[in-house]
């Protein structure tokens, strides 16, 4: 089982002005996998806010996964991917690249996201859009791919091509 961080990135949210529809839908596919969401938490659009959340989840709570939600956008406040490039050490290129593909067959504002994923340590952070409905699509395009990439992150599996 894996331990699963959710992270949302939202101003009204942070200030209890909005319910964090996204964060239930990413806790339903993930806890339906059998994996648990270990820490829970929403912060404002703050781009060393949301570098010092993550870099706390990932080296103070020892999680296997992170996902963000929210603050890819154009939005002036839209400050997810800076703060994820800031904490990772690694980037995994092909999630977000998936995940605009994917999404691309529904809208052409796909190609208006700025979502990044990578790696920090053992822990693979990865940045979702911030609506309900773009999550599960988003989420459901990579979630066959990121047991095999946890096992090898984990140090329990082996390489991509045995």
């Amino acid at each position: 089982m894996y331990r699963v961080g959710i992270l949302t990135a939202s101003d009204k949210g942070a200030a209890g002005e909005r319910e964090d529809l996204s964060a239930g839908a990413i806790r339903e596919i993930i806890t339906g996998l059998g994996w648990s969401v270990a820490v829970y938490r929403v912060v404002p659009d703050d781009l060393d806010v949301i570098t010092g959340a993550l870099v706390e989840m990932v080296d103070r709570d020892g999680l296997d996964l992170v996902l963000t939600t929210g603050g890819t956008g154009f939005s002036p406040r839209d400050n997810t991917p800076e703060a994820t490039r800031a904490a990772i050490e690694k980037e995994v290129p092909g999630i977000p690249e998936v995940m605009r593909a994917v999404s691309l067959q529904k809208t052409t504002r796909a190609m208006l996201s700025r979502a990044v994923s990578g790696i920090r340590k053992r822990t693979l952070i990865i940045n979702l859009p911030g609506s309900q409905k773009a999550v599960r699509e988003c989420l459901g395009a990579i979630i066959d791919s990121l047991p095999h990439g946890l096992e090898i992150l984990s140090g329990k599996g082996g390489e991509c091509g045995s």
